[in-house]
């Protein structure tokens, strides 16, 4: 899909981005390092209504070695090279949905980035790297891709579970002026940028339940905004529940949270359970507009 008009396609309807691992290390349990299960796992979260399917190949755990470049691209390029054919024999849930769903690609490293990029077939890069540098806005322009922009501080696969702010929101705020500024410099425009604010990335139980609370903040920067809900640790820890695929009530939780802070895109494991949330949810917002 184009990136000329891709803002208003995010936002005219809440979207479900269904995550697919290509490793064996996701926290969550479900990853695969099967091509076919992989490919089989996003096909079925496409007819559960994904709008997106992120791939990623490498787990965002930190504590864990990096896998070496060419591995993860290994891992990524047949899977992208599948996608599109799989679709051909699938069908959209309904109307609202993206079809075929967009395709984003979880990573960090700029030769990943331009090795995807370049195979086509790809429409975002979720970058968690924070954007520390420009290579990969730099990229997206020139390949006319979508950019989602993830607060976090430090490098990937380091933790930083001891990071303490002052105030979390005025790290959020100052973090987007800055990377909007540069990917706005670099020629990026508004259907390019997709904003995240790194749920559990770097941030204390606390902070992440203020970014819920006040979720409606981010919507003074007018763009598409990818709230990460599904079973997270601040889950875990409210519930006391460690395992993480015992999250989804929630992760459920979070999404009512997020549609009603106009959050656009929701990025889970569960695709169906969320999907049929959003359609009820939408649907009685519908219901009492019409009323009204």
């Amino acid at each position: 899909m184009p990136t000329q008009g891709m803002k208003q396609r995010l936002r005219d309807y809440p979207r479900v981005m269904g995550i697919v691992n290509i490793n064996d290390d996701s926290f969550s349990g479900d990853g695969t390092l099967n091509i076919d299960q992989a490919l089989a796992q996003a096909i079925q979260m496409a007819k559960d209504g994904a709008d997106i399917i992120d791939v990623g190949a490498e787990s965002a755990r930190t504590n864990r070695e990096a896998i070496a470049v060419r591995e993860e691209i290994d891992r990524l390029l047949p899977f992208l090279d599948a996608f599109g054919a799989a679709c051909e024999e699938a069908e959209p849930r309904d109307d609202s949905q993206i079809w075929p769903p967009l395709i984003s690609v979880n990573t960090w490293r700029p030769e990943i980035v331009e090795a995807v990029l370049q195979a086509g077939r790809v429409d975002i890069i979720n970058d968690i790297g924070g954007l520390t540098e420009d290579t990969n806005a730099r990229l997206c322009f020139e390949y006319d891709a979508a950019l989602l922009i993830m607060h976090t501080v430090g490098e990937p696969k380091i933790a930083h579970t001891e990071e303490v702010y002052e105030d979390i929101w005025e790290s959020l705020e100052h973090f987007f002026v800055d990377r909007l500024n540069r990917a706005r410099r670099i020629g990026l425009s508004d259907d390019q940028i997709i904003l995240d604010p790194g749920i559990d990335f770097a941030k204390q139980r606390d902070d992440n339940l203020r970014i819920y609370r006040e979720l409606e903040r981010l919507q003074r920067y007018d763009l598409p905004v990818l709230l990460p809900i599904s079973r997270k640790t601040v889950i875990g820890e409210v519930l006391g529940i460690e395992d993480p695929s015992r999250r989804d009530a929630g992760t459920v939780a979070c999404l009512v949270r997020g549609l009603v802070a106009r959050a656009d895109i929701f990025r889970v494991h569960n695709v169906k359970a969320v999907a049929d949330s959003v359609r009820v949810i939408a649907a009685i917002q519908r219901e009492s507009l019409a009323l009204g």
